[in-house]
């Protein structure tokens, strides 16, 4: 009997998605979009001739045709540089081979540096957090009092990371809280999907219908020359609407597999899979003794330091990175952990962590070759070409379809407003829509794409939890085929009444 073929590994898929990129850059014509960005009280203007500096003035933008204020770029609201309309060029082709395609991964890897050692640090924190065996102790203490209230644990977890993605953008920060709620959820009597549904699929949720998020609506709505708060009352309704699905979604599979194990996807695709974050019930001590109420206090408080210093004190990766080192090694103190104990289990869990490190790493290598490759403006140029004109109806679905398509390549919400509502934005003020539709358009086919887009966090969440992308993709395609007609009723309800 022929053995069964199974499913790549995520490195595996990646390096296909790096490859078909570099095959589009042979037949998929190079060119390039001028880029305006902001400098120290000047624009400079960026052509594959030459850059050029000019005044930063609101008359310097409209002759150029950035629909956008001044003050959107002297207050720091726009950092990345922006496309500037009707300036395409076509360009020499540089075509992508197979040195391109293998230094692709590891120039990727120098380009999210950032996140891999925030991935790291978090590996490290975790291992020295899992030594005190206060852990243990505390989800035996929870699992006595959430007893016949589990599926409460489904209903919070996801609306808050629902709500951090609405509200800030929430996205590679959720890595930290895997160790911390997969144990929990698994002895919930929950399989291996339900912690990455809630972690994973709840802050991408909350960035599709985004309310708040600087990284993706405010940036898209200043590109496209709105105030952000346009549109908020409907995008409010959108993010109940899409969070109340997701979570009866999960609740739906969740009950399912603590009613019956063998319904579990996990189980049936990838089989008995051992969790990367585990704990071992220990009926012969399970009280909480002080040491453990003082590490578990300080474990709160590192994740509430983080949430804090994100929203209020806009903190990023370094900071959150030093952050869990310092956690470390207070930790380390109060647990008593000799000094060469300490490095050996800080480092262990680092490299408990390194297969997800490599994945952000290489995912990031796909965009290093269509940029180098020159087609990325291509592309957009291209497809915007094909739906200008288009009746409103026509053009609202297009513009979803495309930023769907698009999504698959450029994994960065503000890379991808800079990048695209100059040149969209325009499209629809000539056949009379507001640009908020196009702005939701955005947000909805971004969201739904990186659920399940290999360039974006679905394999690094997945590489988190030992889970499959097969077994991913034949868990979530009901809800998005749900969440792909909820955005298009949606659209078609903002352009057409």
């Amino acid at each position: 009997m022929a053995k069964k073929r199974g499913f790549p590994a995520p490195l595996t898929i990646i390096m296909i998605v790096i490859v078909l990129a570099a095959i589009a850059t042979w037949f998929v014509p190079a060119g390039s979009y001028n880029r305006l960005s902001y400098g120290e009280n000047h624009f400079v203007l960026t052509s594959k001739e030459a850059a050029v500096t000019l005044p930063a003035t609101q008359e310097t933008l409209d002759s150029l045709g950035i629909k956008i204020a001044l003050e959107k770029f002297s207050g720091g609201d726009i950092r990345k540089p922006v496309a500037v309309p009707g300036t395409y060029n076509h360009e020499p082709a540089e075509r992508q081979g197979i040195i391109s395609v293998l230094q692709a991964p590891f120039k990727g890897m120098y380009d999210t540096i950032d996140i891999i050692l925030f991935i790291l640090a978090t590996g490290g924190f975790i291992a020295i957090f899992y030594e005190s065996g206060a852990l243990e102790k505390g989800i035996q203490a929870l699992g006595r009092k959430m007893t016949g209230k589990e599926n409460s644990l489904i209903i919070i977890f996801t609306f808050l990371f629902a709500l951090g993605g609405s509200s800030y953008g929430m996205a590679e920060e959720t890595i930290a809280f895997y160790p911390l709620l997969v144990p929990i959820f698994l002895a919930a009597g929950f399989d291996l999907l339900v912690p990455v549904a809630v972690i994973f699929l709840g802050s991408t949720i909350g960035t599709m219908a985004a309310v708040t998020c600087p990284f993706s609506v405010i940036i898209a709505s200043n590109a496209a020359g709105i105030n952000w708060v346009a549109g908020t009352g409907g995008r409010i309704i959108m993010f109940v609407l899409c969070t109340a699905v997701t979570i009866s979604y999960i609740l739906y599979y969740g009950k399912k597999v603590k009613r019956d194990p063998s319904c579990s996807f996990v189980r049936r695709f990838d089989g008995d899979v051992k969790p990367k974050f585990t704990v071992t019930e220990n009926n012969d001590n399970n009280e909480l003794s002080l040491r453990d109420k003082f590490v578990l206090l300080l474990f709160a408080l590192t994740f509430g330091m983080l949430v804090y210093g994100v929203v209020a004190l806009g903190w990023w990766l370094l900071e959150m990175s030093a952050l869990f080192f310092a956690s470390s090694l207070l930790l380390a103190l109060i647990i008593r952990t000799p000094e060469k104990t300490f490095v050996a289990k800080f480092i262990r869990g680092a490299e408990d962590l390194l297969s997800v490190a490599f994945i952000v790493g290489f995912a990031r290598g796909v965009t290093i070759i269509l940029n180098d490759g020159h087609i990325s403006d291509s592309i957009l140029y291209y497809a915007a070409g094909i739906i200008q004109g288009m009746p409103p109806a026509l053009f609202i679905i297009s513009i979803f379809v495309l930023y769907l398509f698009l999504s698959i390549f450029i994994a960065s919400s503000s890379g991808m407003a800079v990048l695209t509502m100059p040149i969209i934005a325009p499209l629809g003020v000539m056949i009379g829509m507001d640009n908020l539709h196009i702005v939701n358009a955005y947000l909805f086919g971004m969201g739904i794409m990186n659920i399940i887009t290999p360039t974006g966090l679905v394999l690094p969440a997945l590489t988190m939890v030992n889970v499959s992308y097969k077994t991913w993709l034949r868990f979530i395609l009901p809800l998005l085929v749900i969440l792909f007609f909820m955005s298009i009723i949606y659209l078609l309800i903002g352009v057409l009444f």
